[in-house]
């Protein structure tokens, strides 16, 4: 009898695994594929791989605006995919490691949740039946294949593909059609277009980067467009054919030639097949409905991370899952989903927590909405010629506590986390004025900011 047993070794799950261990209950992850889930293997770290060494090749492609000289600049993609791997497999033996320390079992095969009894639940995997007080759920989530004619034939054949298969493509499509601008097929639309590929993106939506501040999202694009991407926006994907994306824009049907294309409209939850009904667990959507506790409808289940639909962010996965721990220990904890912050990596990076401008307005919320420049940063003018980076600060007019931080420009990604702090402990103006800020960094555009708020 186990005190805990976690599906899913992704970031909720194997991060869950070591606090839980740490605080003395006796852990049981099963996963079915490798530890470490998407994030590890096809996600979060094998495209900031790729992105990294884009960025690399950009910054050698246009180093004499900084008085550095370099000819014949070049990137080979298979050598990055190579790299991508090492990479991977580093992190995912790190993951074990630390299984093995925290004396965590680990069993690699696919689980299945047969019942609740008087002492806990029954969960099968690879022909074995495992007992536990408590179950946590961090099965995660897979990319969305929706039934447009011709795209799930165009995804067995090789043609279309999604972020696992793609991240794994050594050869450099000359024409890449991206179905969904949101931030993986910005991403890798960044990722492509920088290597060399003719790059379309075909968006439903009349902008970019999904829930993103407009303002960010519309120099986003417009950076993106500089660069050579083509956005086809309000357009909607028809069909797919054997060499070509057809969509319909402006009332015409029009058709995109591509050699790959990218399905990238959004991911849904993996709750079916672990046995869910079986106990009562309710879902909505196919996520699994959880209150900021991480708990679930049913006492001593638990569930984290992508599949319980909230926000499907690794570092939202790893919060959740030590929420859930503590829960489950009898310390009273809880998610405070308003401060997790989300970042684009693209070049420029894109970096945003709590409100939007939009989300103000739509919530009859009285704030100030202020845009700098991130020109009143030295080190970001020493550093970027020409850029046109900024900082959005959204301000509760009547107590000046700090309600979103949005950020377009280079470190955004590194920046964000103290912004989430302000978010998260309802900072005011005047709070942050005390702060010290390090100089030259391009941090201290905030506190420059808020001095002028």
């Amino acid at each position: 009898m186990y005190d805990l047993i976690i599906i899913g070794g992704g970031p909720a799950g194997y991060n869950a695994a070591e606090r839980a261990s740490e605080s003395g209950l006796k852990t049981l992850v099963i996963e079915k594929r490798a530890m470490g889930g998407v994030c590890l293997n096809e996600g979060c770290i094998p495209t900031k791989t790729l992105l990294y060494s884009a960025k690399i090749y950009d910054y050698a492609k246009h180093s004499d605006a900084y008085g550095v000289t370099f000819e014949g600049a070049k990137i080979d993609h298979a050598k990055v995919i190579d790299r991508k791997g090492k990479v991977v497999k580093m992190l995912v033996s790190g993951v074990e490691a630390k299984m093995k320390k925290h004396g965590v079992e680990v069993v690699k095969a696919a689980a299945v949740i047969k019942e609740k009894t008087a002492d806990g639940f029954t969960v099968e995997a690879d022909g074995k039946e495992y007992q536990a007080k408590n179950l946590l759920i961090c099965t995660g989530s897979e990319a969305a294949v929706p039934p447009i004619p011709g795209l799930r034939e165009a995804v067995a054949a090789g043609f279309a593909k999604t972020n696992r298969e793609i991240l794994d493509m050594k050869e450099v499509p000359k024409e890449l059609v991206i179905i969904g601008g949101g931030v993986i097929g910005l991403e890798m639309a960044s990722y492509f277009n920088s290597i060399g590929s003719h790059v379309r993106v075909i968006e439903m939506l009349d902008h970019i980067a999904g829930p993103t501040d407009g303002e960010i999202s519309a120099l986003l694009l417009k950076t993106y467009k500089k660069k050579g991407i083509e956005f086809l926006l309000k357009a909607k994907v028809t069909s797919v054919g054997k060499d070509c994306v057809n969509y319909e824009l402006d009332g015409k049907e029009q058709s995109a030639k591509a050699d790959v294309v990218l399905v990238s409209i959004g991911r849904r939850a993996n709750s079916a097949g672990i046995g869910l009904e079986n106990i009562g667990v309710i879902t909505e959507r196919g996520a699994i409905v959880t209150s900021d506790t991480c708990a679930t409808n049913v006492p001593g289940v638990y569930a984290a991370g992508d599949v319980n639909g909230k926000i499907m962010l690794a570092h939202t996965a790893y919060r959740e899952g030590e929420v859930a721990i503590n829960n489950i220990l009898g310390k009273k904890d809880r998610v405070n989903y308003n401060s997790i912050p989300s970042v684009i990596y693209t070049n420029p990076e894109v970096a945003s927590v709590g409100e939007t401008q939009e989300s103000v307005k739509a919530k009859g919320l009285d704030a100030k909405v202020e845009s700098f420049t991130m020109n009143y940063s030295g080190r970001y003018i020493a550093e970027n010629e020409g850029g046109d980076g900024i900082v959005k600060l959204i301000i509760d007019k009547k107590h000046r506590t700090i309600l979103g931080v949005h950020m377009f420009g280079t470190y955004a990604s590194e920046i964000i986390y103290g912004a989430a702090m302000m978010v998260e402990k309802e900072m005011r103006v005047e709070d942050v004025h005390k702060l010290v800020f390090p100089h030259p960094t391009v941090s201290e555009v905030i506190r420059e900011a808020l001095h002028m708020i």
